[in-house]
Protein backbone atom coordinates (compact mmCIF):
# COMPACT_ATOMS: atom_id res chain seq x y z
CA UNK A 1 0.00 0.00 0.00
CA UNK A 2 1.22 3.58 -0.63
CA UNK A 3 1.28 6.87 1.42
CA UNK A 4 2.52 10.33 0.45
CA UNK A 5 4.37 12.26 2.12
CA UNK A 6 1.41 15.02 2.71
CA UNK A 7 -0.66 12.21 3.60
CA UNK A 8 2.13 10.49 6.11
CA UNK A 9 2.91 13.85 7.34
CA UNK A 10 -1.04 14.74 8.11
CA UNK A 11 -1.10 11.56 10.30
CA UNK A 12 2.32 12.41 12.17
CA UNK A 13 0.56 15.76 12.73
CA UNK A 14 -2.69 14.34 14.23
CA UNK A 15 -0.84 11.48 16.68
CA UNK A 16 -1.23 8.85 14.27
CA UNK A 17 -0.08 5.25 15.42
CA UNK A 18 2.49 4.19 12.01
CA UNK A 19 5.79 3.38 12.98
CA UNK A 20 7.82 4.80 10.19
CA UNK A 21 11.14 2.71 9.48
CA UNK A 22 14.26 4.34 7.23
CA UNK A 23 15.84 1.93 5.41
CA UNK A 24 18.17 3.76 3.35
CA UNK A 25 21.93 3.38 4.08
CA UNK A 26 23.64 5.18 7.28
CA UNK A 27 25.42 7.52 5.39
CA UNK A 28 22.10 8.34 3.61
CA UNK A 29 20.55 8.81 7.07
CA UNK A 30 22.81 11.34 7.98
CA UNK A 31 20.84 13.68 5.38
CA UNK A 32 18.45 14.27 7.42
CA UNK A 33 15.04 11.63 8.47
CA UNK A 34 11.45 12.16 9.43
CA UNK A 35 11.13 12.83 12.91
CA UNK A 36 10.11 10.02 14.87
CA UNK A 37 11.81 7.67 12.17
CA UNK A 38 13.68 4.18 13.30
CA UNK A 39 16.67 3.35 11.32
CA UNK A 40 16.84 -0.07 9.79
CA UNK A 41 18.68 -0.79 6.70
CA UNK A 42 16.92 -2.56 4.42
CA UNK A 43 19.51 -5.06 4.60
CA UNK A 44 18.79 -5.60 8.48
CA UNK A 45 15.51 -5.69 8.26
CA UNK A 46 14.57 -9.16 8.84
CA UNK A 47 16.65 -9.61 11.56
CA UNK A 48 15.60 -6.85 13.32
CA UNK A 49 11.20 -7.37 12.80
CA UNK A 50 11.09 -8.12 16.46
CA UNK A 51 12.03 -4.50 17.18
CA UNK A 52 8.41 -3.46 15.71
CA UNK A 53 5.04 -3.66 16.55
CA UNK A 54 2.56 -5.80 14.79
CA UNK A 55 -0.29 -4.00 16.09
CA UNK A 56 0.26 -0.88 14.44
CA UNK A 57 0.86 0.17 10.63
CA UNK A 58 4.79 0.21 9.38
CA UNK A 59 5.67 2.81 7.28
CA UNK A 60 8.74 2.37 5.19
CA UNK A 61 10.80 5.12 3.55
CA UNK A 62 14.02 5.32 1.60
CA UNK A 63 15.37 8.14 -0.92
CA UNK A 64 13.06 7.18 -3.74
CA UNK A 65 11.02 4.51 -3.31
CA UNK A 66 12.26 1.53 -4.29
CA UNK A 67 13.87 0.05 -1.17
CA UNK A 68 10.77 0.55 0.58
CA UNK A 69 8.82 -1.03 -1.56
CA UNK A 70 11.21 -4.12 -0.93
CA UNK A 71 10.59 -3.44 2.79
CA UNK A 72 7.25 -3.26 2.38
CA UNK A 73 6.78 -6.56 0.83
CA UNK A 74 9.26 -7.95 3.53
CA UNK A 75 6.97 -6.74 6.12
CA UNK A 76 3.99 -7.68 4.09
CA UNK A 77 4.96 -11.36 4.61
CA UNK A 78 6.05 -10.90 8.11
CA UNK A 79 2.62 -10.14 9.27
CA UNK A 80 2.84 -6.29 9.45
CA UNK A 81 0.03 -3.60 7.68
CA UNK A 82 3.17 -2.14 5.59
CA UNK A 83 3.01 1.39 3.28
CA UNK A 84 5.78 2.57 1.05
CA UNK A 85 6.31 6.19 0.58
CA UNK A 86 6.78 5.77 -3.38
CA UNK A 87 8.74 8.82 -4.06
CA UNK A 88 10.95 8.36 -0.87
CA UNK A 89 12.81 11.32 1.17
CA UNK A 90 13.77 13.27 -2.55
CA UNK A 91 9.52 13.99 -2.57
CA UNK A 92 8.97 14.25 1.43
CA UNK A 93 11.94 17.02 0.73
CA UNK A 94 10.60 18.23 -2.10
CA UNK A 95 7.15 18.90 -0.81
CA UNK A 96 8.86 21.22 2.03
CA UNK A 97 8.29 18.60 4.79
CA UNK A 98 10.61 18.61 8.11
CA UNK A 99 13.78 16.53 8.66
CA UNK A 100 15.20 15.91 11.85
Amino acid sequence: MEITPQQLAEQLKNGGDAQIVDVRETAEVAEGMIAGARHIALGELAGRLDELDKSRPVVAVCRSGRRSAAAADQLTAAGFTAYTVPGGMLDWTAAGLPTG
